[in-house]
């Protein structure tokens, strides 16, 4: 059992695919599908179901993939240690982001600052929802992730305020109010919008005993904006993943108002690479 073995097991895992992953890793696929079967030889386990060009971890592929993770992320702690040693930074930094509302306001002056101080090491930057995030986490398949407050998952530090906000057409009857109640939103056609944080506003509801009339489900909040400019739904979102830009839509406080903390998280603290730790000071500057 090698690094590279292990490294191509990760990779066509997360594509599902042999195909994918040795585009993505510019080899042939006869040398993944060696690599992999090496591996399971060595194992003396399947790793993969493969069936109607579908490829699936087994069970114990599941299991065996969170510990290969383990050992590739200690392997770039490595090496990111050596070359720090030697006054250099090189290696890779990722990063899980739940959406706009960290995309677009709390990683970009974080992200400009670390480039300009470690200019080689390279940054990937994925986004999901917040559960998708808080498990590429737990499968260390990213380094540092964004969250929202609780979460005793991981170690984390807070770094902005946020709140969920009601948004309206421009001449909706409700814009007339300071604040929305959610009984006040059930009386119209409303879009749930599935990015991010879509499972906290049906919790909302359903904490109330209340059931929002939902006509539209987008996975895009720009299709959210659009539906609600347009006059076909209101809808609610966190307020820090409005841009800017967006016209046509007017944006009100919930009554009682819904607040949320978000943070970054990392598994352990104590065993953080140095371009997480890096990376971890400059947010605790620009943020704390």
């Amino acid at each position: 059992m090698t690094l590279t073995q292990l490294e191509i097991f990760t990779i066509v895992a997360e594509l599902r695919s042999f195909t994918l992953a040795a585009m993505k890793l510019n080899i042939s696929q006869s040398a993944v599908s060696h690599a992999i079967k090496s591996l399971e030889k060595d194992l003396n386990v399947m790793l993969f179901t493969r069936e109607q060009n579908q490829t699936t971890l087994t069970e114990i592929g599941k299991t065996l993939l969170l510990h290969s993770l383990h050992m590739l992320n200690i392997q770039e702690a490595i090496k990111q240690e050596a070359l720090a040693s030697n006054g250099l930074q090189a290696g890779v930094l990722r990063i899980g982001s739940f959406g706009p509302g960290a995309s677009l306001n709390l990683l970009p002056p974080l992200l400009a600052q670390f480039r300009q101080k470690y200019p080689l090491i390279n940054i990937v930057v994925d986004e999901g929802d917040d559960e998708t995030v808080a498990q590429w986490l737990q499968e260390k398949r990213i380094d540092i992730g964004v969250v929202v407050l609780p979460d005793e998952r991981f170690d984390t530090f807070k770094v902005k305020d946020d709140q969920m906000v009601a948004i309206l057409p421009q001449n909706h009857p409700l814009t007339n109010l300071p604040s929305i109640s959610l009984k006040e939103l059930c009386k119209y056609p409303f879009n749930l919008t599935q990015a991010g944080s879509g499972k906290l506003v049906l919790d909302l509801f359903h904490a109330q005993k209340l059931t929002p009339r939902i006509q539209f489900k987008t996975r895009q909040l720009l299709s959210t904006f659009a539906l609600v400019a347009r006059g076909d739904a209101v809808s609610i979102v966190a307020q820090l993943a409005i841009p800017d830009y967006i016209q046509n839509i007017v944006v009100k406080p919930l009554d009682p108002p819904v607040k949320r903390n978000i943070a970054f998280a990392v598994n352990d603290k104590s065993q953080l690479s140095p371009a997480t730790k890096a990376f971890i000071q400059i947010a605790k500057k620009t943020y704390g």
